[in-house]
């Protein structure tokens, strides 16, 4: 830093600036007196050039430590009719290459024999590629559960050419991990797990795999981002990363500049199909937690809360008294579950679980899923207003629970008759039998019907629909159309922006909007 500001200060534009009016070097001295003080200002900062973290002279010692528990496993399996390469799988399309390029006829022979099959439209066997990583000498790896999904065979080939047949010893397709188990003659050279939570964005990664079925393929960066949603699951929480990510490197391992996998390349994201630069890992800690139970009991048992929650918005937050939107909104609770039995209710908003805040709706349902299962934990709940503390014993998730409340209700009929309180846009009217059976709506749903929408009213824009049934307006329960006025009225009498209500549609799905006030 020093030898930067000082080769600036002497060489700007070509000048030079060690004499001037005042006399030989009295700008000299000057500059060495600003570049001291510059100097001193750093220390006291914490930004002197010692306290840097500086990069690393190069990763050969490293990759060749860790390249032996990474492995390239192919699979094979039957599928119907005489598809091109490109459903061919991980490897998918052979790149384009310039005419006459060396690699084109390399490419050429390895995708033909990826891809050859039976031909015709009976059927025929497709190869995939992928990557894996040893973690037990024993023969234990672990790999995406897209690389493997519906194989009928599993070929693991070591870095020495050694070729083993994988059966698959357990999967979670959540979290997008497979555990395979190899049989070996000898011990095998393996790898372990580091701690993924004490990763720091802009930290050096290696990455090792098998990209376009080339194996053995070394590629190094940082840690761009954590934390990262991209929709793959309910429990996204992906390190991302600029270390090149190529299809067939998903399943190797990300590692730390300790040697210790911190994460599983999973995903990239990319208009071409190619790195650029955008890849996505699974956290070890999320991985070692899977192979964990996989391990022991073969499959993934996860605790379960028995809501279904949905996003706190700064319109939700500003409706319920909050400071800020945080949390998780409890859209419905399951009868007989953990929940309903801790007394928790639809409209609270779930703040902080097990001693831990809760800064958004994702992250309650991998927060709970972690949890042991029959653990009693505390749950702090933002009802009316306040703070009420419950204790809730987690309960078991049965894997077909949905962990979150559709964020866009299904579509009601388009039309319904046009008679009754006109209040934001929705004609509204009581409940009766025949309005019931029109919208499919059950016996126990209390509350005010909505029969119309003004395509360009307020509750339009928040997607309430013809046989939505108002339950609550303010957190406060209504029964007849008069009343959801007055509620209204009230809160443009407050001069509130909008109001917040709650509503179950036909199927029966409950859910919290907010919608503005004209």
């Amino acid at each position: 830093m020093t030898s930067l500001i000082l080769s600036d200060l002497r060489h700007p534009a070509g000048r030079d600036f060690t004499t001037d009016a005042r006399g030989p070097g009295a700008v000299a001295r000057g500059a060495r007196r600003a570049v001291l003080g510059l100097a001193m200002a750093a220390l006291v900062l914490g930004l002197a050039p010692h306290a840097q973290a500086s990069a690393p002279d190069g990763f050969a010692d490293l990759a060749e430590k860790l390249t032996p528990a990474v492995v390239n496993i192919s699979t094979t399996q039957h599928v119907k009719g005489g598809a091109g390469p490109d459903q061919g799988g991980e490897d998918g399309p052979m790149p384009q290459f310039p005419p006459g390029s060396p690699f084109e006829d390399f490419f050429k022979d390895f995708y033909d024999k990826q891809h050859r099959g039976d031909g015709g439209g009976a059927g025929r066997k497709v190869t995939s590629l992928g990557s894996g990583f040893i973690i037990d000498a024993s023969g234990l790896i672990v790999t995406n559960n897209h690389v493997i999904n519906e194989a009928e065979s599993i070929t693991v080939t070591l870095p020495d050419g050694t070729k083993l047949e994988a059966t698959l010893k357990g999967r979670d397709a959540k979290t997008d991990v497979a555990l395979l188990q190899v049989k070996s003659s000898k011990p095998l050279p393996h790898v372990s797990f580091g701690d993924s939570t004490k990763s720091r964005v802009g930290d050096w990664v290696l990455a090792i795999g098998n990209p376009f079925g080339l194996g053995g393929t070394v590629t190094a960066g940082i840690i761009s981002a954590r934390n990262r949603d991209i929709n793959a699951g309910p429990y996204d929480d992906f390190i991302q990363t600029d270390a090149s990510i190529n299809r067939g490197n998903s399943g190797g391992p990300m590692f730390n500049m300790n040697g210790e996998v911190i994460g599983m390349n999973t995903a990239i994201y990319s208009p071409s199909g190619g790195s650029v630069g955008i890849g996505f890992a699974v956290p070890s800690a999320m991985i070692s937690e899977v192979v964990g139970q996989l391990t022991q009991y073969g499959e993934i048992r996860r605790g379960w809360l028995g809501v279904r929650i949905q996003s706190v918005t700064d319109e939700i937050a500003d409706g319920l008294g909050l400071d800020r939107a945080k949390g998780a909104l409890v859209a419905g609770v399951s009868d007989n579950g953990p929940a309903a039995k801790a007394g928790v209710e639809a409209g609270d908003v779930i703040i902080s679980f097990n001693g831990q805040d809760v800064p958004d709706q994702r992250s309650l349902p991998r927060m709970v899923a972690e949890t042991g299962i029959d653990k009693v934990v505390k749950l702090v709940v933002w009802r009316k207003g306040k703070e009420k503390q419950l204790d809730v014993k987690v309960g078991r998730l049965d894997e077909t629970e949905t962990a979150a409340a559709e964020d866009t209700p299904k579509s009601g009929p388009a039309t319904a008759p046009a008679k009754g309180v006109q209040v934001l846009g929705m004609r509204l009217s009581p409940l009766t039998p025949e309005s019931r059976r029109k919208f499919e709506i059950r016996d126990d749903v209390k509350g005010v019907l909505v029969t119309d929408v003004s395509p360009d009213g307020p509750a339009a824009e928040k997607g309430v629909r013809p046989g939505d049934v108002i339950v609550e307006v303010a957190q406060a329960e209504v029964g007849s159309p008069d009343d959801v006025a007055a509620k209204v009225k009230g809160m443009q009498t407050a001069k509130r922006k909008s109001v917040l209500l709650y509503l179950v549609n036909g199927g029966g799905e409950a859910r919290f909007v907010t919608v503005r006030i004209d």
